[in-house]
């Protein structure tokens, strides 16, 4: 499965390089990478129950 994201500066989902799951302020879960085309950090809110 790939890691794909939103990225605010090419304006497109793009596939995340070096992602990782991390846990938001709030307690949420998340996938933090960076975007292949344009190096911009991405972060994927993910649900609760796949964490």
């Amino acid at each position: 499965m790939a890691d794909i994201a939103y990225c605010v500066k090419c304006k497109e989902k793009r596939d995340m390089k070096e992602a990782h799951q991390i846990t938001m302020k709030n307690g949420k879960p998340a996938l933090q990478g960076t975007c292949v085309v344009c190096g911009t950090k991405l972060t994927r809110i993910l649900s609760s129950q796949k964490a």
